[in-house]
């Protein structure tokens, strides 16, 4: 038999897909998963798959398996696919899943991170590791399993569920992911998620100790703060008590105008609050009217235990007052969990596939969770090759990057034997570079 050659749409991402193979991630969630379905023409781990395929290529609902999966077989060729189960088949499957699946899927996630993520082999002997944790919320219909009211940012009166999420922000990979009725919030799940990463990571008490937890205020609680620095972290958070900011921001002696904002000002707690280990705490004020109309101020503390070359370091400013160091470690938050949230709903479309069952629901955010890092992976092989590529977040890869077009040939088995992208394609000489063809 001769080679069969056609044309691709997304012949880069048939590129992602024969590394994926090679590399056998999706083994591990085959032998890991077992879901109790009846088989007819596909099996549960394929039409999973097919859901897999369709996250990376930039679908934002199940529906768009018939359209951005099946048309293409090329692509399904490269995943191991012969053919593309139909979009309702595989919401079936995913309905079919139990909180035990779940678990399983987890379990074959941790394996894929520490076979292939840099945050597993971080050297906490020489440097200290970031985890930025947070939530994020999922509108979603209020017929779901755990779907309330709850807080959804600039979204009032709204229903869903909440995502707890631990990034490791300098390699950008997700660690941790457990999804949360929509009343839940970070005070609740802090500790669930940190003990969560402690056995993904395998954070031991001498790693804790050079890791570095960054939160908002809503896990900022006495409880929760003593409790990250009984075990040993470094913590970075807002105090979530209002009060006690308010009396902490009394003791400021000495506010001093922050040079990058205008109408912020910062000073240090002179009497700090007391917790589990010693801590160093800042508060800020920025100026507000009051109900009345009179001018007043709205204030945050800052704990923090971090020493001054972390501070320096994490704010990316050697030579910056240690007052200012400290604020600009925390708003380094919005380069962190806080953009990768965006870049996943936006690029991978995290909160738009919503199922009833909750387990179900929680299926699809851990396959998004192996999307984002294989995103991430796949970047950081393409910058090897040009460093321009090193700013492209999970939206432009997913939306550019993998959307290059060009001809792939089959050999006489049905492999994927090679791979020509359109050479006029601002990034298909880059991404051929990287990954061959």
């Amino acid at each position: 038999m001769d080679t069969l050659t056609e044309f691709s749409k997304q012949a880069s991402l048939v590129l992602i897909g024969k590394q994926f193979v090679e590399k056998g991630m999706w083994a591990v969630i085959e032998q890991e998963v077992q879901i109790k379905q009846k088989i007819r023409q596909h099996t549960p781990h394929e039409k999973m798959l097919d859901a897999f395929i369709a996250i990376l290529a930039g679908g934002h609902g199940l529906v768009e398996i018939n359209t951005r999966v099946r048309p293409d077989p090329m692509v399904q060729r490269a995943f191991g696919r012969q053919r593309c189960a139909e979009q309702s088949t595989i919401s079936d499957t995913f309905d079919a899943c139990s909180p035990t699946n779940v678990q399983q899927l987890r379990a074959a996630l941790k394996k894929i991170l520490r076979r292939h993520g840099q945050c597993y082999r971080h050297d906490y002997d020489h440097h200290w590791q970031l985890l930025d944790v947070d939530m994020t919320g999922l509108i979603a219909g209020r017929q779901g399993e755990g779907v309330t009211k709850g807080y959804f940012a600039h979204q009032r009166q709204r229903r869903g569920r909440q995502l707890g999420r631990v990034l490791a922000t300098g390699y950008e990979e997700i660690v941790v992911e457990c999804l949360y009725v929509g009343k839940r919030q970070l005070d609740q799940s802090f500790q669930d998620l940190i003990q969560a990463t402690e056995e993904v990571l395998d954070l031991l008490e001498n790693k804790r100790q050079n890791t570095i937890l960054r939160m908002d205020g809503g896990g900022g609680d006495d409880a929760n703060i003593n409790w990250a620095l009984s075990r040993g972290y470094h913590l970075l958070t807002k105090v979530r008590n209002w009060q006690r900011t308010y009396k902490l921001a009394q003791t400021v002696t000495d506010w001093q105008t922050d040079p990058k904002v205008s109408d912020r000002y910062v000073g240090w707690v002179e009497t700090p609050h007391p917790y589990a280990r010693p801590t160093r705490q800042v508060a800020i004020r920025h100026p507000k009217k009051k109900k009345d109309g009179s001018p007043g101020w709205h204030y945050h503390v800052l704990v923090f235990s971090l020493t001054d070359a972390m501070l320096l370091d994490l704010s990316r400013h050697a030579a910056l007052d240690l007052l200012f160091a400290a604020v600009y470690a925390y708003d380094q938050r919005d380069g962190g969990l806080e953009t990768q949230n965006r870049g996943d709903k936006q690029g991978l479309g995290l909160s738009q596939r919503n199922k009833r069952s909750f387990a179900a629901q929680e299926m699809l955010v851990l396959l998004a969770q192996l999307a984002h890092n294989l995103v991430i992976w796949s970047r950081n092989q393409l910058s090897s090759v040009e460093s321009r590529f090193r700013k492209f977040g999970i939206q432009r890869m997913t939306r550019d990057v993998f959307q290059i077009d060009g001809r792939v040939s089959l050999s006489p088995t049905g492999q994927v034997q090679s791979v020509t992208l359109n050479g006029r394609h601002p990034h298909a000489a880059a991404f051929q570079r990287a990954f061959g063809g």
